[in-house]
């Protein structure tokens, strides 16, 4: 590893020999065993930055040393500002998602708009880690908010779904990229014991914006339309954001000015750094994984576009170049990339491949199911676009009020392995298969909120627990950023699959169920029918013909909840495999934290 420049992030140490495995018979580690050799000194060394990190992690690391309590609340006031702001987009472009899907006639495409971002986001946060940790934590964060702004404004001036698409890209990447620099910075400043309850605050102004995503999505549908909506964030979103990157900024040159960041001179000239850089983000490897993960779930969602389906050239030459693309990528990682992509050596901890198959299996879980679901609550139990975002908000409510226990109960028994084993897992996994029954027509909608509750609570608990346990595994803050990054490249490959098969089951059950239930005089509406939710709820309850709407609905969710419970068998398996590392007396980061 190279200091200063931003070398191999993974060169020096492997992270399995970062820790001496001695285990109980429990398979507990105490935070003595786990802490790495370097951190003894701390108490010593409290005031001084490492100068065997990179340039990013030293310039935390020198602001956290140089910055009083005060600015540490100031600091955190602002992220939750920043956090209001981020639900608040979420949860009104979600909610307009079906509408602007329908405005093209497209609203059985609503996951394809989804996937290409999901990707995306999740791979090019290993670039913005690299971003954070050899420019800075401020520099990262100060680019996602410009690529989020692009993207709401190029939301608001689509003309077709697949601009709109193209629009999520640069917005996903963009929100999520803030929301991860945020995470980064949650971890830069809190002990690993404080990690999950200050993130867990840190998120809690999901339980006020869940709330306000329907009314202000009903409020533009009903006004001035949606693409105002987009129009209305591209202002409030650098308005809310630029003022904690000028906090981050402000401190770093004052650390700069009292000589607390050391000197730094590259010797190189424009071209050696950009092939420097180009070779520390590994360009190739991000932009071969990026295509090969699109080109291969793309087709999922397109073949039923194509007059020949799966036989399709174009499906087929999508499948082809996916694969291809992938197995070169694993070619290029493995014996040509100076840098790896992916921090291979991360991977080999069991504890953090657990943490990383349970954040691909929570998101997949989810998306397989969550993405139809105000349709189906809209048009199968009758509710209006308000009435649906309250019930999908249960699910933030619910996830939110358990991750601040969870985080509670981690700092009082530094354990985070057996509440998500014996608590968390089971009780998602009840939740969904429940919902299985409950989605059918002619349920109450109350049992439909009691799986959104188990739900909830199971996975608010995971997100939590899963973070903890994959920095509690890489030990240093060295590897904050991109134990993270990975974290988030997982769930969002998740999502895209879970995104995938949503797709695939919904094209391939919904337009036959509604060829077998519609009545006959329905049937040469069928495809306006089948891909405008508009006209979906145009047929008032109780007609024949909403009826054969709703019964074609819910033959499709089951078959996605069937999916989504079924996957939780990895995620089983996947907390198993943790160590449950006691995080009571690890010691990560230095200076002023919480």
């Amino acid at each position: 590893m190279t200091s200063h420049t931003g070398g191999d992030l993974m060169g020096a140490k492997d992270v399995s020999t970062i820790r001496n495995t001695a285990q109980d018979p429990d398979d507990s580690l105490s935070g003595a065993d786990v802490a790495h050799e370097s951190k003894a000194s701390d108490s010593e060394n409290d005031n001084h930055v490492d100068v065997n990190f990179q340039a990013g992690v030293q310039n935390i690391e020198a602001v956290t040393v140089a910055w009083s309590s005060t600015w540490l609340a100031v600091a955190y006031v602002l992220i939750w500002l920043t956090y209001f702001v981020q639900g608040l987009v979420t949860g009104t472009s979600g909610a307009l998602l079906p509408f602007v899907a329908s405005a093209f006639a497209e609203h059985s495409l609503a996951p394809t708009t989804s996937i290409l971002s999901a990707v995306i986001g999740g791979v090019t946060n290993l670039s913005i880690a690299k971003v954070l940790d050899i420019f800075g934590r401020p520099q990262g964060y100060l680019l996602c908010i410009v690529l989020a702004v692009v993207g709401l404004i190029m939301s608001a001036a689509c003309n077709n779904v697949e601009a709109y698409a193209a629009s999520q890209v640069f917005y996903t990447v963009g929100i999520n990229g803030i929301g991860y620099s945020l995470s980064v910075f949650v971890a830069d400043t809190s002990s690993l014991r404080n990690r999950g309850l200050m993130q867990a605050f840190a998120s809690s102004p999901n339980l006020i914006t869940c709330w306000l995503g329907g009314p202000i999505s009903t409020a533009f549908l009903n006004g001035p339309g949606w693409r105002w909506a987009f129009g209305m964030f591209t202002i409030l979103v650098p308005a809310v954001t630029l003022p904690l990157f000028g906090l981050f900024t402000y401190h770093y040159l004052q650390a700069k000015k009292k000589g607390i960041i050391p000197r730094r001179e590259s010797g190189r000239t424009f071209l050696q750094s950009l092939v420097h850089y180009c070779r520390e983000f590994d360009a190739i490897g991000l932009l071969l994984i990026s295509a090969g993960v699109a080109f291969f779930l793309l087709p999922f969602n397109l073949y039923t576009l194509q007059a020949k389906g799966w036989n399709s050239p174009l499906v087929i030459c999508f499948l082809v170049f996916g694969i291809v693309l992938l197995i070169v990528f694993a070619l290029w990682e493995k014996f040509f990339a100076q840098v790896s992509f992916i921090p291979w050596t991360l991977l080999r901890d069991r504890t953090v491949l657990g943490a990383c198959l349970l954040s691909f299996t929570l998101f997949l879980s989810y998306s397989s199911w969550a993405v139809y679901f105000s349709s189906v609550l809209m048009v199968v139990n009758n509710l209006t676009v308000t009435e649906a975002s309250y019930v999908v908000q249960t699910y933030t409510v619910g996830s939110v009020l358990t991750a601040l226990a969870a985080g509670g109960l981690i700092h009082y028994t530094g354990r985070y392995k057996p509440v998500s084993l014996y608590f968390a897992v089971p009780l998602s996994m009840l939740g969904i298969g429940l919902m299985i029954h409950f989605s059918q027509p002619g349920q109450s909608i109350g049992y439909i909120v009691m799986c959104m509750i188990f739900i909830s609570f199971a996975n608010g608990v995971l997100i939590i627990t899963d973070e903890i346990a994959i920095m509690a595994a890489a030990a240093e803050q060295q590897y904050f950023a991109v134990s993270l990054a990975v974290l988030g490249l997982f769930g969002n490959i998740g999502s895209a699959i879970g995104l995938t098969i949503s797709s695939a089951i919904w094209q391939g059950i919904l337009p036959n169920k509604l060829v077998e239930y519609l009545p006959a005089e329905d049937l040469p509406n069928l495809l306006m029918i089948y891909g405008d939710i508009v006209t979906q709820l145009s047929y008032l309850p109780g007609t024949p013909t909403r009826d054969a709407i709703q019964h074609a609905y819910a033959d499709a969710q089951r078959g996605l909840l069937i999916a989504a419970t079924s996957v939780w068998v990895i995620g089983f398996v996947a907390v198993f495999m943790w160590r449950d590392i006691k995080v009571i007396g690890i010691k990560q980061t230095k200076g002023v934290v919480a």
